[in-house]
């Protein structure tokens, strides 16, 4: 009888080339002149959204046997690690383009570019730098580094893992935003509490092995270095002109990325059950959305659910849970909304309060 990967399309990884629209959005942005270089925001932020929610969710799941398959499948490592070439280009190309001078600086035009390459950075940069930082293997952890200090935010491979995953739901987690709680003032805490935690993560490790948070063995630290190293070096060498896009567009990249951890967490708490340990985390602790196009281009970031009940599961083999609390759009228009605080509230707070009733029921 014929093999079950035999019966499989050798073409389902085809699904998450769409991911590949975003680079070449950023491409296009930085290619072109007066507002074309708005391109890519524009996509991200205006098309994407629009047909979200058009299209109806996507809420079907591998079998155990196909998930099997596709876990195996090279394919699917390959555009994750295809991306980091890519990311490295789009910065290349960045700061070779700002260098050349052609652009006003602060100007409508200067702002499309960076924007765009921080659209880069934070969908890039960050997001397939989380989904290989996930992975057990040396040379992912590299990779995933790599594309950290595209976007400046290196202190995420540490702080992400060992600090989010285990304090996710909860208010000694940065990532997790308060119910009521505003954007910005989440952002602010999120961002800088954050590189404090993944420093102290990093300097309890080497205390644990009797050796001082300064050595030369702290990944914090280095990776630190190796970031706020190239922009020096970017500066030096390029004009301070072009350092500050960079920092911008790295700035912007992040920026994003807590908007994605704001809308991801918004209002979930986990229950304590003693003094010093919460209940283990389940899928009602994260909001979760099928939406097909949001599902491709950010490599299944947005079956969210799953992701932290399982969090060693590659993005391909990412279920939806049928009864983990679903977002009434996908991440492009969530991301939007929760721009505007009072909006966001009255859209969400009555979905957190539903999940109260049916979990005290």
């Amino acid at each position: 009888m014929m093999s079950l990967a035999a019966k499989m399309s050798p073409w389902r990884f085809l699904k998450y080339t769409l991911s590949f629209t975003i680079p070449l959005a950023t491409l296009a942005s930085l290619m072109s002149d007066g507002n074309w270089t708005w391109l890519a925001i524009a996509y991200s932020f205006g098309f994407l959204p629009f047909m979200e929610l058009i299209l109806p969710s996507a809420k079907k799941n591998l079998t155990d046997a196909e998930r099997e398959v596709v876990s195996e499948d090279p394919l699917y490592d390959g555009l994750l690690w295809s991306m980091v070439l890519i990311q490295w280009g789009l910065l290349g190309y960045f700061i070779w383009d700002l260098a050349q001078g052609g652009r006003t600086m602060w100007s409508l035009e200067w702002w499309g570019c960076v924007s765009a390459m921080g659209l880069s950075c934070s969908i890039l940069g960050i997001n397939v730098a989380h989904e290989l930082g996930h992975r057990k293997e040396k040379h992912n952890h590299w990779m995933s580094q790599a594309l950290l200090v595209t976007s400046l935010y290196t202190h995420f491979f540490i702080e992400h893992n060992q600090g989010h995953h285990r304090n996710v739901a909860t208010l000694e987690d940065p990532a997790t935003a308060r119910r009521n709680e505003w954007l910005f003032t989440f952002w602010f805490r999120a961002v800088f509490m954050a590189w404090w935690s993944g420093w102290k993560i990093e300097a309890k490790r080497l205390r644990r092995k009797g050796m001082t948070p300064w050595h030369s063995s702290n990944v914090f630290l280095r990776l630190q270095l190796i970031q706020w190293g190239l922009l020096a070096a970017v500066w030096a060498v390029f004009g301070w002109e072009v350092g500050v896009a960079w920092l911008i567009a790295g700035a912007f990249g992040g920026f994003l990325l807590e908007v994605v951890n704001y809308v991801e967490h918004y209002g979930l708490l986990r229950d304590k059950v003693s003094d010093h340990r919460y209940e283990r985390v389940q899928p009602q602790h994260s909001w979760n959305s099928d939406h097909p196009l949001g599902r491709m281009v950010l490599f299944e970031l947005t079956r969210h659910s799953d992701h932290h009940h399982q969090s060693e599961k590659p993005y391909q083999t990412l279920n939806t849970i049928h009864d983990a609390p679903q977002l009434p759009t996908g991440y492009p228009g969530m991301m939007l909304l929760s721009l505007i605080p009072p909006l966001y509230f009255a859209v969400m707070n009555p979905r957190v309060d539903r999940l109260k009733v049916l979990a005290e029921s």
